[in-house]
């Protein structure tokens, strides 16, 4: 019998297993809900502050049948707020979330500074990662971070962002080396905290919003960055990208991933066919997995299974609202047989 840590690990060695895992990496796709943290008595806002909170839900993923893996933070606002925006902790109900941007213009970037991971909520998850790392080497940690066009347009008004990568290409290429440089040392953090895996998730950088030239010039060349040092390290990288892949497969294969993860307007199957041997994970809809019934959550489990996905998650973040019987549809739909066989 196969640890979930090494289930993965066969995956991503593209290995043959007995099926596929069933993660939730955290970060943007948080796999946190609201029954979950009635049954462990830990709420937000402070489990995104304290690290032994923050790590003992995430293993509460683990414990109650829910995921395969450790998963911290359980939001994206970690970097925005390090560099200087306002956050609003959000509730039990709804995730943290940006107010107020501190910069407003791509020509204003120096005046960030870097980032201090000895304090702050980067620090919470450096430490709450080491607390994981300490209770079981059979699960897989992946930690998280921000992806660059998503924090860059977290700190300041995104359609001002967007505007100035082509108006003010020069500064916008200044101000995204910054912002590369610091989510790559916290990347880097998290790996020496005792990550296994670093999963980027960028929903702001998509290619329906950036455009194939723009995408390739900016999404892609500032995560391959990233994902150069966290191989550099000997670990392995996820990256998640939203909206329609269609008009931007050819710039998302050049990605230097080892998985792909996609939202569920994205075919599996087409995925498959225009991405070659990549590794793709996902993508149950989450909307399904928070309103929908337990047959039809493990029916779609196993179509994304027949489909080609080789590791199955959650489209996106889990509604905060889901109901743990929803939420387990999905490993108990891959181990309780072959779900090839059962789809």
């Amino acid at each position: 019998m196969l640890t979930p840590k090494e289930r993965l690990e066969k995956v991503l060695n593209h290995q043959e297993v007995d099926r596929p895992p069933c993660i939730c990496p955290g970060g943007m796709m948080n796999m946190v809900t609201e029954e979950l943290m009635k049954l462990c008595e830990i709420s937000f806002p402070d489990a995104h502050q304290n690290p032994q909170q923050m790590a003992d839900l995430s293993e509460a993923v683990y414990k109650e049948g829910c995921f395969e893996n450790y998963g911290v933070p359980f939001c994206m606002t970690v970097e925005a707020e390090e560099f200087g925006a306002d956050i609003d902790m959000g509730s039990n109900i709804y995730e943290p979330h940006v107010i107020n941007y501190n910069i407003s213009s791509v020509s204003e970037w120096e005046k960030l500074e870097a980032i201090d991971f000895s304090k702050g909520r980067s620090s919470t998850v450096i430490e709450a990662i080491k607390i994981l790392k300490a209770k079981n080497t059979e699960v897989p940690i992946i930690g998280n971070i921000t992806g660059p066009i998503s924090t860059a347009s977290s700190i300041m008004e995104p359609v001002v962002f967007y505007k100035e990568l082509r108006k003010n290409n020069e500064k916008a290429h200044e101000y995204m080396t910054f912002i590369t440089k610091q989510i790559t040392e916290f990347a880097i953090k998290q790996i020496e905290a005792g990550a296994d895996i670093i999963a980027i998730s960028d929903p702001s950088g998509t290619g329906e919003i950036l455009g194939p030239k723009l995408f390739d010039e900016f999404a892609v060349k500032y995560i391959n960055q990233i994902i150069a040092e966290v191989k550099r390290l000997g670990k392995r990288s996820i990256v998640h990208i939203c909206g329609q892949m269609k008009n931007v497969y050819k710039e998302v294969n050049k990605i230097e991933s080892d998985v792909l993860s996609f939202d569920s307007i994205v075919s599996i199957s087409e995925a498959k066919k225009n991405l070659g041997n990549r590794l793709i994970m996902g993508n149950v809809s989450t909307y399904i997995i928070e309103f929908g019934e337990m047959q039809k959550i493990a029916d779609m489990t196993k179509k994304c299974v027949l489909d080609g996905s080789d590791i199955i998650s959650p489209a996106c973040g889990l509604g905060m609202k889901s109901s743990l019987k929803n939420v387990r549809s999905m490993l108990s739909a891959l181990t309780e047989g072959d779900a090839k066989n059962n789809a």
